[in-house]
């Protein structure tokens, strides 16, 4: 029996020592980097403890891991005694009867998805059309925003062709069916490159139908590319170059679904696939203009899908309105039981959900930062307001609860144990960007952090549960800034509570969009979509977009 497991921290510590043979000055060099003090007699006898130890990882770097293998610790957002609906209502979708063809035929590319459902169940225009109007649009504009690395034209067009064989049998799926989208390429699907946006993997094949694929291939939808991601998952540079805001091509999409937002946003598909580990779909769809759903976690299967963070990673849709979203999300969500994290909640939006009956809180500690009353997260509240909302100012769970950075301990671990032989085998050097804050180097970094630490943080992760859900669960919608004044993209990230953010007005400097943020309770989804879509049918923001992709 083992004498002694001495904290694993160390023995990841000492692997920035080259020399096989370690000494007690070694130990003493690596429990500085971990912040912990030990006297000679305790290195004395931590010292045979540890080189067994070390022995022991030698056996276990032999072994590789695929990405795709899990760990067997599981992250749920629930708390105890939580409980939630279980059945799944019908939702009476609306879709319009009497839409036309427009007389520029460019204006489709804008069309929301239900006036597209209109033209194809009523056979105004056929799937196999509408598939290669956008596969023009995705040749026309994918390089001028490189936002585009597979059309998958084939496949495309063969899906548009049941499509429309479907419907002349009478078969009528959902109003997806016949629909073109996008799908963020870290999602595998069979006879096509997945790429995750990384040099060393742009020629990498995976034999495996994601379930997001899956989903909307059961819904009828149409996939006609896969869209460009910061390399693994990070911000907006893949291997290709850097994929640009369809506002202003002097900037970045943001990432890392920076193709996902891009191509929505330009009208190259009607809507896309993101995922989001921390800021992943937010960001974006911020920066670009889109309306982008963050669900809660666990109400997508992630299989299929490159691993960033088990206890993080989650997929959602992208789209340029929030009954879009809503649409989509209606037939991405649930599980094949391949992630051990999803669940089937049900989704029981409504599309005619009045938002007067609804409990609105605003985050006013957030708020309070924004001194400027210009500003275009003020002029939210003014419209909800108009619409006969009493809003309900509220302290969100910020300063004084997330006292340390909680994220940047678990999302670092996580990450760098799913790429673990990306850097043990050097492939890292592959990588295209090389930079202090790229992924590489992160890796190599997140490589010294304790075990121990690891583990509090997720503890300290726990109780930001419990403060957030106290205050969450007091109202149906939170209406937040996105950006600069706090961390809640951090903190609902970590909670595993949904977002919606959606377009708000223009930053005066730059010409690009800005945003908010409606946070809701866990598997609500519904509810913030409502909202969401109430503001857009009072503004016109969603209804705005680039004059260079017209």
């Amino acid at each position: 029996m083992r004498k002694l497991i001495l904290p694993i921290a160390l023995c990841i510590s000492i692997q920035i020592f080259a020399q096989d043979t370690i000494t007690k000055q070694d130990l003493k060099s690596a429990a500085k980097v971990i912040d912990i003090n030990f006297t000679q007699k305790e290195i004395d006898t931590m010292y045979e403890g540890v080189k067994e130890n070390l022995d022991n990882y030698k056996l276990q770097h032999k072994l590789s891991l695929n990405n795709s293998v899990p760990m067997s610790l599981w992250q749920s957002p629930l708390l105890p005694g939580m409980t939630f609906a279980s059945k799944q209502e019908p939702i009476n979708w609306n879709i319009p009867a009497n839409v036309q063809m427009p007389a520029n035929k460019n204006d489709l590319a804008f069309y929301n998805i239900l006036q597209l459902a209109s033209l194809i169940k009523n056979k105004k225009i056929s799937s196999v059309e509408l598939t290669k109007f956008f596969i023009e649009r995705l040749k026309k504009y994918g390089d001028t925003l490189q936002c585009v690395i597979t059309i998958t034209e084939d496949t495309a067009l063969l899906q548009a062709k049941q499509a429309d064989m479907a419907l002349a049998k009478g078969i009528y799926k959902s109003p997806l069916q016949g629909i073109p989208y996008g799908l963020k390429d870290l999602f595998a699907v069979k006879g096509y490159k997945t790429t995750w946006g990384a040099a060393p993997y742009k020629n990498q094949v995976i034999d495996e139908d994601a379930f997001v694929y899956t989903q909307l291939k059961n819904a009828g939808a149409v996939l006609v590319a896969k869209l460009t991601l910061g390399a693994l998952a990070q911000g907006d540079r893949w291997y290709g170059g850097q994929t640009k805001n369809p506002w202003n091509l002097r900037f970045g999409s943001s990432g890392s679904s920076a193709g996902s937002a891009s191509a929505t946003v330009a009208g190259l598909v009607p809507f896309a696939i993101g995922t989001e580990t921390w800021g992943s779909i937010v960001s974006p769809s911020s920066t670009c203009g889109a309306t982008g759903l963050r669900p809660t976690f666990g109400s997508v299967s992630r299989s299929g899908a490159m691993t960033l963070s088990w206890s993080l990673d989650k997929a959602g849709p992208i789209c340029r309105s929030a009954e879009d979203a809503a649409v989509v999300f209606a037939y991405l969500h649930g599980t094949d039981n391949k992630d051990a994290c999803a669940v089937n909640r049900p989704f029981n939006y409504k599309p005619t959900a009045d938002i007067k009956k609804m409990k609105v809180a605003y985050a006013k500690n957030y708020y309070d930062k924004i001194t400027d009353t210009s500003r275009s997260e003020w002029k939210v509240l003014n419209e909800f307001k108009k619409m006969g909302v009493q809003l309900i100012p509220v302290n969100f769970p910020d300063s004084g609860v997330y006292n340390f950075n909680i994220m940047d301990v678990v999302i670092s671990a996580e990450c760098a144990a799913a790429f673990d032989d990306f850097t043990r085998n050097n492939i890292d050097d592959e990588m295209t960007w090389q930079g202090k804050y790229d992924w590489p180097n992160s890796f190599r970094v997140a490589r010294l952090m304790p075990a121990v630490e690891y583990i509090n943080a997720n503890r300290h992760r726990y109780l930001l549960m419990q403060k957030v859900n106290e205050v969450v669960n007091q109202f149906d919608v939170i209406i937040c800034p996105t950006r600069g004044s706090g961390n809640q993209t951090a903190i609902t990230n970590l909670t595993g509570h949904p977002v919606v953010v959606v377009p708000t007005g223009f930053d005066k400097r730059f010409n690009t969009p800005t945003s908010i943020t409606f946070i809701g309770k866990l598997y609500d989804e519904a509810t913030i979509l409502s909202a969401a879509k109430a503001y857009q049918n009072a503004t016109t923001w969603d209804d705005m977009h680039p004059q260079m992709f017209k």
